[in-house]
């Protein structure tokens, strides 16, 4: 709560606890009398609530205000980001048929490493040190998931992989990323606000400015509009490294999605070489999911090897989480990421480079293979 003035603490002290709890990591309000909160991956409903509905707007156009924003009945929607980084968006009625509707995604202060990633069954040690190796080989990576997949996450802990003197420029939407590496700048777009007479600023507007201050790599927070096409061109043209993440169910949607993206704006390049430049660009997808069990796991790990005669992307899994069981006492799944008898095309980078990561890293255990020969 240290992030806000009296006031405004004020006004959230019925949140209050939920905001400082650290293992708490969403905050959801449905309108005054109905707030819910995200631990561990799982939501469970709480008794907080606010006093009125009035009051709960009160907190949120002081929250507005304190960030240099407005929401009232002509912008009855808020999307910032707060001074200690955590997310807030806002729905007033009578949009929200609920009543006025609130997510509070909370910045988190842990900086994760792979090491982390692999404590918490996130991704094996195999896994873990293929993705290091084309980090230091410079493969392009998209990041793909859900929402709350743990997207972020991964790109925070894949950023800080990158060789020191290499220099990273991160374009953000709403600055989340907490790269750790030695040369970094950060961009964050901006809002307009005519009110002020302060124009917007765009991702695009900032893939080009960045393209103009010698970057060794670019990485794009969250790819969710036209500035795909940006992306995809910074990847085919020697900025070999770049990453991004995009929200896709798996790696062939993932390269559906940014095509279908790079497609949204004006450009006037045919469907069919949007295509093949997408294809060419992407060579690792790194898909991240959240399970039923509200543990977040990276789900697969594949190459993208262009596309068919017929058109379609080719994708061919490296790594993959696969369950085996389910606790009966906590509920968690069992399960183990595991490699998928592919070895990548560019294993003769790994030999030439001398990176320790043996061919039969790439070999699928013999339970596996029994299990994918009874699925058939």
């Amino acid at each position: 709560m240290s992030v806000f003035n009296d006031a405004i603490a004020s006004l959230l002290s019925p949140i209050r606890d939920l905001l400082e709890d650290e293992g708490v990591s969403e905050v959801m309000i449905n309108g005054a009398h109905e707030v819910f909160v995200e631990k561990k991956g799982l939501v469970y409903k709480t008794e907080n609530q606010f006093p009125s509905e009035d009051a709960l707007i009160s907190a949120m156009r002081a929250i507005a205000q304190s960030v240099g924003r407005v929401i009232d009945n002509d912008n009855p929607r808020l999307d910032a980001r707060l001074p200690d980084g955590s997310r807030i968006h806002v729905v007033l009625p009578p949009m929200a048929k609920n009543g006025t509707t609130v997510a509070i995604r909370k910045f988190s202060k842990e900086k994760l490493t792979l090491n982390d990633l692999i404590a918490f069954g996130s991704v094996s040690k195999a896994a873990a040190r293929f993705l290091d190796i084309c980090i230091h080989l410079g493969k392009n990576i998209i990041v793909s998931g859900g929402t709350g997949s743990g997207k972020t996450t991964m790109l925070n802990v894949l950023g800080s992989r990158i060789p020191k003197t290499q220099r990273l420029l991160i374009i953000e939407d709403a600055a989340e990323l907490q790269v750790k590496a030695e040369h970094v700048v950060n961009f964050e777009t901006r809002k307009a606000d005519p009110t002020r007479g302060v124009e917007e600023v765009t991702i695009r507007e900032l893939v080009i400015s960045a393209m103009r201050l010698r970057p060794d790599r670019i990485i794009v927070g969250e790819v969710r509009g036209e500035e795909a096409l940006d992306l995809i061109q910074v990847m085919n043209t020697g900025h070999d490294g770049s990453m991004g993440t995009v929200h896709a169910n798996n790696p062939i949607d993932a390269c559906t999605r940014l095509e279908t993206l790079c497609l949204m704006g004006d450009t006037k390049i045919p469907p069919d070489a949007v295509r093949k430049m997408v294809a060419s660009a992407m060579q690792i997808i790194v898909q991240c999911s959240r399970y039923h069990d509200g543990g977040r796991r990276t789900s697969h790990i594949s190459e993208i090897l262009g596309i068919d005669k017929n058109g379609n992307y080719i994708s061919r899994d490296i790594f993959r989480w696969v369950q085996t069981g389910k606790d009966p006492e906590t509920g968690k799944y069992v399960g183990e990421m595991v490699p998928c008898n592919y070895v990548p095309t560019f294993f003769e980078d790994i030999v030439v480079n001398k990176l320790p990561f043996p061919k039969n890293q790439f070999i699928s255990p013999e339970w596996y293979n029994d299990l994918k020969k009874q699925a058939a």
